[in-house]
């Protein structure tokens, strides 16, 4: 199967504009292509992280990735998917989170000699003169045809700012940019960004011609991705000291029965062949599909002995034995009260509820276990010998939990 028969097989494409060419570059490693990562915070979630599987699995074709850095566009914020207007960041704050993204995304994407760059496009958005851009770039937007975008449509009820209606601008001037620097042809991105993707390709060919070489290609990404790397409690990174790889193994260990084939599909690098053949799988056997997801996804992101040891600890935790790669969270002597601690104390300085009135009504709701047995009293207490060696398995719901130790 070539490339880009793969890419609709694991059901990535959604949309596409001169679909032949596309596939006559892609299929045959002539493809320049980018994805933009906007440094909203200063670590990839899993959204993006489907974007730098699209990327290697291109890569690994001999096509050449750019990854652009959105060091400029983040001064803005991008108003898709939005009811209200991004927080403004400082260019510390944004130039720190691009050096924490370039850290992440070289685990996934080979740099070296030329196979892949990274820019960022601050470089060329901070010294465009506004005069120069409104006589150069603003003939070529319609206003009436940008005001239809669903990007903007969504924040016309409560108001777009002058501000983000300048962002598909600022997206379409990216590919302008980068056709022009690197040779770009090709730029890939999420449903919610068609439109501006489709000003960036009109900018391209207004600007320098209708033979101009510049083609979309959109891709199911981003809003599967966001619905994705998110949970009750917030994103899930892919930087280990925001979610550790136990806690990321988990999140996929985890997905939903109707999810799991089409995550397998989408993010994993297992043959089709092999997916399709769990399209039967039923039961207990779509747990042993989940513990497969959770395993490949966790060795991509945090390598193969992290995967293992995420593994062996969920398992040794799913059959009542205590597990040693289990995240584990430590009190100290001054969280004991004349050598006891209270159950909502526990719960909270584990981390397994962020406050005692949230612990409490875990504990009431009967979601706490501790070492299997459920806690049913608040006023359950521990001694601090309960806790050494290796402490006690606190569990708090059907996906969270924690080895509380004492040191």
């Amino acid at each position: 199967m070539k490339v880009y028969d793969e890419l609709v097989a694991r059901g990535l494409i959604a949309q596409v504009t001169d679909e032949e060419e596309i596939k006559e570059l892609v299929n045959n490693g002539k493809a320049v292509f980018y994805i933009g990562f906007d440094p909203t915070a200063d670590s990839l979630h899993v959204g993006h992280f489907m974007a730098l599987c699209l990327m290697k699995r291109l890569q690994m074709a001999g096509n050449k990735p750019i990854a652009l850095i959105g060091g400029g566009t983040a001064m803005i914020g991008d108003p898709s998917g939005r009811s209200d207007m991004r927080q403004m960041m400082t260019k510390e704050t944004i130039q720190h989170n691009c050096e924490c993204f370039k850290e992440q995304m070289s685990k996934f994407i080979d740099f070296s000699e030329g196979k892949a760059i990274m820019v960022n496009n601050a470089d060329w958005l901070l010294d465009l003169n506004y005069v120069e851009v409104l006589r150069d770039i603003g003939p070529h937007f319609s206003v009436n045809r940008m005001l239809t975008a669903e990007c903007y449509k969504q924040r016309m009820e409560k108001g777009l700012s002058f501000l983000e209606f300048n962002y598909m601008i600022m997206q379409s001037y990216d590919f302008y940019a980068l056709f022009q620097k690197y040779g770009c042809n090709m730029q890939f991105g999420g449903d919610d960004q068609w439109s501006n993707m489709l000003g960036g390709t009109e900018l391209i060919r207004r600007k320098l011609g209708k033979d101009a070489y510049a083609m979309t290609i959109n891709l199911l990404l981003n809003s599967e991705g966001k619905k994705m790397g998110k949970t009750q409690s917030g994103a899930v990174w892919l930087d280990p000291k925001k979610t550790s790889p136990f806690d990321f193994y988990q999140y996929w260990r985890n997905v939903a029965d109707s999810d799991v084939l089409k995550c397998l599909r989408m993010l994993t690098f297992l043959p089709l062949e092999q997916i399709d053949e769990m399209d039967q799988w039923e039961g207990s056997q779509l747990n042993t599909a989940k513990e497969i997801l959770a395993f490949e996804l966790t060795k991509l992101v945090h390598g193969e002995e992290e995967a293992k040891k995420a593994d062996e600890a969920a398992k040794a935790l799913f059959s009542g034995q205590n597990a040693e790669n289990m995240p584990k969270a430590v009190l100290t002597a001054e969280d004991f009260t004349d050598g006891n601690i209270d159950i909502l104390a526990v719960l909270q300085k584990s981390g397994l509820v962020p406050s005692r009135s949230e612990g409490r009504r875990a504990v009431e709701q009967g979601g706490v276990t501790v070492e299997g047995e459920k806690v049913t009293d608040i006023k359950t207490t521990y001694g601090k010998d309960a806790f050494e060696g290796e402490g006690l398995v606190v569990k708090r719901g059907k996906k969270n939990f924690k080895r509380v130790v004492v040191e």
